[in-house]
């Protein structure tokens, strides 16, 4: 526990997000990226597209296993970290700097209703 920075808010499966300025940076965390091991590929979306809280925008593919990767918040996606295609492996080194997307939100009191990280390790402990 504790690896779950308390600027961030977290969603229930296991993604974060960070407010900087109007927009929402989006990320996996590091209990996600262990979970997963080794990441080989990560689907990203297209700049400008919708993305829906909760519906999945991409994909994340491990050694392991295929997940899907879902929007914290709705809204448009802004940016999209295109290195993330040539080193996925940095969502393993540091989940926290290695931001997936940007959106800007359409709705953004749907931060708010995110899980602080006191919330999300309390989610985690329940889960083992």
């Amino acid at each position: 526990m504790g690896n779950n920075p308390g600027n961030l808010k977290y969603t229930k499966d296991h993604e974060w997000a960070r407010k900087d300025g109007g927009k929402i940076v989006v990320g996996v965390t590091h209990h996600a990226q262990e979970a997963l091991g080794d990441v080989v590929y990560v689907e990203l979306p297209k700049v400008g597209a919708a993305v829906t809280a909760g519906a999945s925008f991409g994909v994340i593919e491990s050694t392991k296993a295929v997940s899907e990767l879902f929007a914290p918040l709705s809204g448009k996606v802004t940016r999209v970290n295109a290195e993330l295609s040539k080193e996925p492996a940095a969502v393993n080194k540091d989940p926290y700097a290695a931001w997936i997307i940007e959106i800007e939100p359409s709705n953004a009191a749907e931060y708010d209703g995110l899980l602080d990280a006191a919330a999300y390790e309390k989610l985690l402990a329940t889960a083992k």
